[in-house]
Parts: C-alpha cells; sequence; structure tokens
C-alpha cells in the first residue's frame, strides 16, 4: 500500500509540475492554431529558431569538450587547486542568468576591462558574440557534472592496465576512458542542449533582441506574449514547438540507449 501511494505522489507531482502546463499550453494553442500557425512561420521567427540552433550548435560542443576535460583533471589529476577548479564549474549554477549578462556587458561594454575590443572593429555586446558567451556560460556544468560521479565510480584500473600494454594517454582515453562515460557524457549533452534551448535572462541583456538579427526563440516568445494584446496564441506557439525540440532530442536519446545487458 505505501509503495502505490508513493507511486501516486511521484505521478501526481511530475503531472502537476511538467505534465499540467505543457498540456495547458497545447490546449490554449489548439484554440487559435491560425495565429498560432502565422507566429511560428513569420520570417522573424524562424530567424530566430535558426539562431537558437546555430548557438547550440556552438555552445554544445564547446562545453562538452571542457566538461570532459575538467571531469578528467578533477578526478584524474593530482594538481593542486582540484576544489577549487570544481567549484568554479558549479558558479552558473549559484548566478542568476541575468547577473551572468550583467557582467558580460560590464566586462565587454565601453570601460569594461575588454572593452577596447569595441574600437577595434570586434562587436561583442548585442551581437552573436554575446548570445554565444552568455549560453556557454549558463550551460557550462552539465557535462562535467554528469562525468566526474562516472569517473570516480569505475575507477582507473582498466585505464591503468591499458598504459602497462603499451596505449598512449590518447589511444587509452578513446579505446578506454570514453567508451566507459559515453552515457554519461550523452546525459550532460541532452541537459546542455535543453539549457541552450531555453536560455532567456543572460541572452536578454547581452543581445539587444534585434528582430531577425540577435532575438533567440525564448526572446521571441517573451515578445509574442508582451505584444499579444490579449491574443496568446503566438506566444504558447511558440512556446510548444521550443517544448517539442527538447522532447525530441530526450526521445532521441532514449531511443539510442542500448538495452540494459547489451552493449
Amino acid at each position: 500500500m505505501r509503495r502505490y501511494s508513493l507511486r501516486g505522489i511521484v505521478l501526481g507531482y511530475l503531472l502537476i509540475i511538467l505534465a499540467g502546463p505543457l498540456l495547458m499550453m497545447l490546449w490554449r494553442t489548439a484554440q487559435d492554431l491560425g495565429g498560432a500557425w502565422a507566429a511560428i512561420s513569420a520570417h522573424d521567427t524562424l530567424r530566430a529558431f535558426e539562431l537558437t540552433l546555430i548557438v547550440t550548435a556552438i555552445a554544445v560542443p564547446l562545453n562538452t569538450a571542457f566538461g570532459v576535460a575538467c571531469a578528467l583533471v578533477v578526478v584524474r589529476s593530482n594538481i593542486r587547486g582540484k576544489g577549487l577548479i570544481n567549484a568554479f564549474v558549479d558558479l552558473p549554477l549559484a548566478l542568476s542568468p541575468v547577473v551572468v549578462g550583467l557582467s558580460l556587458v560590464l566586462l565587454y561594454g565601453a570601460g569594461g576591462w575588454l572593452g577596447f575590443l569595441g574600437d577595434h572593429g570586434v562587436q561583442v555586446l548585442f551581437a552573436w558574440p554575446a548570445i554565444i558567451l552568455a549560453t556557454v556560460f549558463v550551460s557550462l556544468p552539465f557535462v562535467a557534472r554528469e562525468v566526474v560521479p562516472t569517473l570516480r565510480e569505475v575507477g582507473d584500473e582498466q585505464e591503468q592496465a591499458a598504459r602497462t600494454l603499451g596505449a598512449s594517454g590518447w589511444q587509452t582515453f578513446w579505446r578506454v576512458t570514453l567508451p566507459t562515460i559515453r552515457w554519461a557524457v550523452i546525459y550532460g549533452v541532452i541537459l546542455t542542449t535543453a539549457r541552450c534551448f531555453g536560455e532567456f535572462g543572460a541572452v536578454a541583456i547581452v543581445s539587444g533582441n534585434i528582430e531577425g538579427k540577435t532575438q533567440t526563440a525564448t526572446l521571441r516568445v517573451d515578445d509574442a506574449y508582451q505584444f499579444a494584446y490579449g491574443h496568446y496564441a503566438g506566444a504558447y506557439g511558440i512556446s510548444l514547438v521550443l517544448a517539442v525540440m527538447s522532447i525530441v532530442v530526450l526521445f532521441t536519446m532514449m531511443l539510442a540507449r542500448p538495452k540494459e545487458g547489451t552493449l
């Protein structure tokens, strides 16, 4: 009885927190399919989705490479200051995205430490570079946070055996370490991708929110809602597309994952 009660509590919680909002968004979109489709198919909306995908395609590989390297440093190396590195990796989880965006403005804006870049024709703020920097910052911890406990759990016996047999460092990584942590890396990539899709606060500050140029999908949703004047189907429709994108990424990972007991 207690087991079923616990299941009911868990399922009820998920229904209220996750399924409820998604179903409501789907229902409100279905009430005005014409308005939702008009907003989704608008040129500026398509450009916003394109920018979101481009930024995600840049941020995810960067943070994947950094996350794996950081995990190897924290778990496998004996350098001093590993605790400090570990703490800095968690910094984006502790800071508000708005604070991140403001920090980038202070750093790259006029009078900032790197403000001289603008004097040499390198525009960072209110352009793609700032959007990429903000997205990379807020999505930085996820791969590292998945890989670190996996590396600690599997130990390094197989890696030591490979080195004993004459494998180089790269050979050991590609043939032993990476296959061992591959699903931790994939989980981290999924979380990073979802975070990139949904980032709003930091990007809203550094992008300038210029339609068709520096407006991402989440900023487009905000504009569609703010200027809807009671007709919110466009905002709901764009939000639904973003949700579907994240769900597709999640289900693709689930389908690609081998069954328990298979290689």
